[in-house]
């Protein structure tokens, strides 16, 4: 690996002044087209790279973003990932991304690590253990040091900052009057987000459109855990009672749900009708049948949050506006395994 030069070498072997190479490498107007090319042909050819710590010592700005996701292995983050990276990328700024594997620990520790001085603000979706134990004190920390947060999906109502959410009550609520409209009367729920508050909500318009309908509530085929694990421990008793629709809250539930009906000898949509949270490959194309889904729109979060978050830090000095929640409508997206009207 060759050494990286400095902007004093730069400077002593062209014979400028360290001030004319940095001004150069910045394109400022004080220094001529030519020698600006000439310096940073240079700067290029001796693997001269800007000190970003020393950088957001002198400007407070390092044009980088930190992003930290709950979770890998869900499909809706990494779609979510992709549209702040879309717009990052469009406005000029890197991203650093970071996991949380759903720790406050490991959350917290994330948030100090990168707030020091490496990013100039933060998109991140909170994790399962701080919204478990309710404690959000360090996202109020963070923000009152001066670094933005701009929250997605699950979000702390405690912390003040912009947030980008789906509205989850209202989905739920016309996913279960689907249901009902195609002729469901016994319609289950399925849960293993039941901890989050993205599970809470659903859950409340699950039971909304019951109530709407005056379907009486049926504890037996309401299935609310906190985890996949304890979700598919269970899901098998459900069946032991009379189920003509499934909504389920997550992709999860959503694919654990059509497998389970298939194995107990269901035919979908024929006789069960099933709607599910997802946003994934899975949900849409790879089972069969394959499944109604209400689609998150993860990519459009995305890029909405990187737009508010930019929004923010290129604001003019003094001038701080206020907080936004901004609800992205999702979208209902028929597929094989509900009845057509």
């Amino acid at each position: 690996m060759k050494a990286k030069a400095t902007l004093k070498q730069i400077a002593k072997e062209l014979g400028v002044s360290v001030s004319t190479v940095s001004k150069a490498l910045n394109d400022s107007p004080e220094i001529s087209e030519q020698t600006k090319v000439k310096i940073k042909e240079y700067a290029k050819l001796k693997n001269y790279k800007p000190n970003v710590i020393g950088l957001n010592l002198k400007n407070r700005k390092t044009k980088t973003i930190g992003v930290i996701i709950p979770n890998i292995l869900n499909s809706f983050f990494a779609k979510v990932f992709s549209g702040i990276e879309k717009v990052a990328d469009k406005k000029g700024y890197n991203v650093i991304t970071c996991i949380s594997n759903e720790s406050l620990e490991k959350e917290i520790h994330t948030l100090e690590m990168l707030s020091n001085g490496t990013i100039d603000g933060f998109i991140l979706s909170v994790s399962e253990e701080a919204q478990k134990l309710q404690d959000y004190n360090h996202f109020s920390e963070i923000i009152n040091d001066g670094t933005p947060i701009v929250m997605f999906d699950r979000i702390a109502d405690e912390v003040d900052c912009d947030k980008v959410v789906v509205d989850d009550f209202d989905s739920a609520l016309n996913s279960t009057q689907h249901l009902i409209n195609l002729g469901c009367k016994n319609i289950a729920l399925i849960s293993s987000v039941d901890n989050l508050s993205v599970g809470k909500l659903r859950a409340d318009g699950y039971l909304k459109a019951l109530k709407d309908n005056n379907i009486p509530v049926n504890e037996k085929i309401i299935l609310r855990t906190d985890s996949e694990e304890d979700m598919k421990a269970k899901i098998d008793a459900l069946f032991e009672n009379k189920i003509d629709g499934i909504f389920a809250l997550d992709e999860n539930d959503s694919v654990a749900a059509l497998r389970v009906s298939l194995k107990k000898g269901y035919r979908v949509p024929e006789d069960i009708s099933i709607i599910g949270f997802a946003d994934g490959i899975l949900a849409s194309r790879r089972l069969s049948p394959s499944l109604t889904t209400v689609s998150q729109h993860g990519v459009e979060i995305g890029e909405v949050a990187a737009k508010r978050l930019i929004e923010r830090l290129e604001e003019p000095e003094g001038t701080v506006s206020d907080y936004e929640t901004i609800v992205i409508k999702t979208k209902l997206k028929e597929r094989e395994s509900t009845r057509k009207k």
